[in-house]
């Protein structure tokens, strides 16, 4: 005798991923959901650990997100390089673009910039 409590459930979870992405167009994933769809995006695409989000913005076009990726493991860990990528996502919070806009040592401090920026 077959199982099918796993098939129904799977299927449930299968028709209402497919409710959400066949909803009205106005509704957007919580910032949340977002930040946390972008990480595993850019991860899957560069093979390299989403460490953090520094910065995060709405915008008319969608997202932009400044995640910071761990490049390279070093020892002792203060010498590891890491990166800040910019990341641009549509309304939906799919990935659309990124790039990487500065690389530096964990356990260097960024040199105070005019501005307080």
């Amino acid at each position: 005798m077959a199982d099918t409590s796993n098939k129904s459930s799977s299927r449930g979870s299968a028709e209402s991923r497919k409710d959400r992405q066949n909803g009205p167009a106005d509704e957007m994933p919580s910032p949340m959901e977002v930040l946390r769809h972008a990480r595993a995006q850019l991860a899957e695409l560069t093979g390299m650990a989403a460490e953090s989000v520094s910065s995060f913005e709405r915008t008319e076009d969608g997202w932009t997100l400044e995640i910071e990726v761990l490049e390279l493991t070093r020892v002792p860990d203060t010498m590891s390089l890491l990166a800040s990528y910019e990341v641009i996502l549509n309304p939906q919070g799919e990935l659309t673009g990124y790039r990487r806009v500065r690389r530096y040592e964990r356990g260097r401090a960024e040199p105070q910039r005019p501005g307080g920026r």
